[in-house]
């Protein structure tokens, strides 16, 4: 640091040595009490009670497991149970099956059929040689669909599921012919960054590798996990998340995680034909309510269903909104 004392009397370096020491033990103690600050924040979360019990939200759907081969070579993991009018569930990015831990066993009471499946790349289900895209993912959604011979089934799709759901609508043919209903949760046509001040923090940040890293420590990992939830985070769900999140390989998903902003089909949403419901948490972050209003304003009569005090997490934070909305396209309200 000898440059920048050149030319300055003893006295004065001294001072501002001081100077500099006093600074630096300042931003030390700002660290230390926003750490201890953060800490307080994620223990009174851990806190909180859990609308289901933890050992149900942290357990996956159970039923009758395949693994569907894809051309490339991927293989999709599916479960299904149950008989009755179809369900079919496409989960998010750095999620899985884990999702519909809740609203599955709900529906199996009442009498319907349901298939969920990870993702490619995402849970048991691998990426063969076409890669991870929108389209290859999108063209999965019909392969699922074919597997379970689906005839007038019900999709229900979240966040990063419901983009590749108006994808594989629209751009795969004999999807739409196989849907009576179509459930568009949390989720956006295209441009997820638009109006999403946390995305345009946090999406940088899982590209670097740095969210991953952070999240690895629990009070970071919890205050992440809770900045996807609305008014009443729950531990159970923050740690079924987390424990799908932190075992990802994320690497492998930066491809779709770029089309998630580069792609947009906002402007074909028009092509929509299936009856459709779009629900939104009205404390939604991650996909803000003006993508749900974008999504009810460009499809045909699409219905607009709003979740008060809810999140992004509607998987776990609206459960009976969720049955509701199938329950009404399904006819069996």
């Amino acid at each position: 640091m000898e440059w920048l004392t050149d030319g300055i009397s003893s006295d004065s370096v001294v001072l501002m040595k001081k100077a500099l020491l006093a600074t630096a033990a300042l931003t030390a103690a700002a660290a230390g009490g926003a750490a201890l600050a953060a800490r307080k924040q994620a223990a009174d979360i851990r806190s909180l009670p859990d609308p289901y019990p933890a050992d149900v939200i942290a357990t996956e759907p159970r039923g009758v497991t395949s693994f569907i081969e894809r051309p490339d070579g991927t293989v999709i993991r599916a479960v299904t149970a149950g008989e009755g009018p179809t369900v079919v569930f496409a989960h998010g990015i750095y999620c899985s099956v884990l999702e519909w831990s809740v609203v599955w066993d709900i529906l199996l009471e009442r009498g319907y059929r349901v298939i969920a499946f990870d993702q490619r790349g995402h849970g048991q289900s691998t990426i063969g040689t076409d890669g991870i895209s929108s389209q290859s993912m999108a063209e999965d959604y019909l392969a699922v669909l074919e597997n379970y011979d689906v005839r007038g089934g019900i999709l229900l799709a979240h966040s990063m599921g419901g983009f590749l759901a108006v994808a594989a609508v629209v751009d795969v043919a004999g999807v739409a012919d196989r849907l009576s209903g179509l459930i568009l949760m949390s989720t956006f046509a295209g441009n997820v960054l638009a109006g999403a001040p946390q995305n345009k923090a946090q999406i940088p940040l899982i590209k670097s590798g740095a969210l991953v890293k952070l999240a690895a420590n629990d009070t970071a990992g919890t205050l992440f996990a809770r900045s996807l939830c609305g008014d009443n985070p729950s531990p159970a769900m923050l740690d079924a998340f987390l424990e799908v999140f932190r075992g990802t390989d994320h690497r492998s998903l930066l491809p779709i995680l770029e089309a998630l902003d580069d792609e947009d089909r906002g402007d074909r949403l028009g092509e929509i034909t299936i009856p459709t419901i779009v629900l939104c948490g009205e404390k939604d972050t991650t996909t803000p309510p003006s993508q749900s209003e974008r999504l009810a304003a460009g499809i045909p009569g699409a219905q607009l269903r709003w979740v008060p005090g809810a999140g992004h997490m509607l998987n776990w934070e609206a459960v009976d909104e969720m049955v509701e909305s199938i329950e009404a396209l399904s006819g069996t309200a």
